[in-house]
């Protein structure tokens, strides 16, 4: 029989252990480039690959845009000593004669005192009766009772006093400084004035979303926006609710990257070069840089520019490929927008799967044990 040199027995067993670990397909995080871009629609799947340049990138830049309705930004500061529904109210009435209405022979004022306004705007007040209160100053509240009484004794002198009651509160709760009831007060007439009375936010100031609540309706803005644009500082109305929480948005990292979870929002905006530094960035050894891809349910006025079609119907499943080795690959990926719900997947590099077979071969195992040993057979 004829007898091979060992150098060629040995090569033809390494080609031979390569062929057989390529066909057990080696363990890897997930499906490499080619596999995904089979999946297109173009190959007969059910998304959308469209590789990332500049005027996708721009087309997909849509980002939440959060802001008050008309009825919110339309509504003027409240003057801090008008009257409202809820208010509790303090009045001293003088008369000007020894046995009066109200006073006795010991004194000649009459102090009342936690007078409320009801929830029709209405005090009432003895000999002066039912008293509209709501809509005025204390000083034209004053001049009512003064007429009222003046018609049943000589020359009364009214003094009223306005203190905060229900109906000139506002509730705040979430990551504030310090949740609880606060009147409307002069310096805090407005939405950036309640929350500086309450301490402030309790967190980033670039991911605190402030909510306000103002019956069945509700408006959300940024908190950095309310001193970025004075016409998101609405002003407030007794009985409104505020509430304060830290932008929900997240994604999911995936694949060859230095951790895979997911992963809160940091910034209002984030690019896809910072949304992958916050994972770790790319394994120099084993992630492939020209194969990192974003699955996105994409709305369908982005997907129809983004296609140019016109006959797309509802969201559509797409797959945004970013090639961070392509001449402007970098600024394209740092242009990128992130969105919420993003699922970001960095394929394995083709070198690590050839890396894991040549460790496999050059191990102590037969290259047959090796693939048992991995495939759990």
């Amino acid at each position: 029989m004829k007898r091979f040199p060992i150098r060629w027995v040995r090569g033809i067993s390494l080609v031979a252990a390569i062929g057989l670990l390529a066909a057990c397909q080696l363990p890897k995080a997930g499906p490499n480039k080619s596999e995904i871009l089979a999946g297109s629609v173009e190959n007969g799947g059910n998304a959308f690959v469209v590789e990332v340049d500049d005027r996708v990138s721009e087309a997909t830049s849509a980002v939440p845009q959060f802001g008050f309705s008309s009825a919110f930004r339309s509504a003027t500061s409240l003057a801090a000593d008008t009257v409202r529904p809820g208010d509790t109210l303090g009045m001293t009435i003088w008369e000007n004669v020894d046995d009066g209405l109200l006073s006795g022979e010991l004194s000649s004022s009459t102090i009342l005192e936690q007078v409320q306004v009801d929830s029709d705007g209405f005090i009432f007040v003895p000999y002066a009766g039912r008293i509209r209160a709501a809509g005025n100053t204390p000083e034209q509240l004053r001049q009512l009772i003064t007429s009222k009484l003046a018609e049943q004794t000589p020359d009364p002198q009214v003094q009223v006093r306005r203190t905060a009651g229900d109906g000139s509160t506002v509730t705040l709760t979430g990551e504030i400084g310090a949740p609880g009831v606060y009147p409307i007060e002069r310096p805090s007439r407005t939405l950036s004035g309640m929350l500086s009375r309450a301490g402030g936010v309790a967190l980033g100031s670039d991911i605190a979303v402030v909510t306000l609540i103002r019956g069945n309706n509700r408006g959300t803005v940024w908190y950095e926006d309310l001193f970025r644009d004075p016409s998101l500082d609405v002003a407030l109305r007794g009985g409104d609710r505020i509430l304060v929480e830290a932008d929900t948005r997240s994604y999911i990292a995936l694949g060859a990257t230095g951790g895979q979870s997911r992963v809160a929002f940091d910034t209002q905006d984030l690019s896809a070069l910072e949304a992958l530094a916050q994972v770790g960035g790319l394994q120099s050894l084993s992630s492939d840089p020209t194969g990192i891809f974003i699955l996105r349910d994409e709305r369908q006025d982005i997907a129809r520019s983004v296609m140019g079609r016109s006959d797309l119907q509802g969201e559509q499943r797409m797959v945004y490929l970013l090639n961070l080795t392509a001449p402007n690959g970098l600024f394209i990926a740092r242009d990128f927008v992130i969105r919420d719900d993003d699922t970001i997947y960095v394929t394995e590099a083709p070198y690590a799967q050839w890396s894991k077979s040549i460790s496999l071969i050059a191990g102590g195992l037969t290259p047959v044990a090796n693939v048992a040993t991995l495939t759990g057979g």
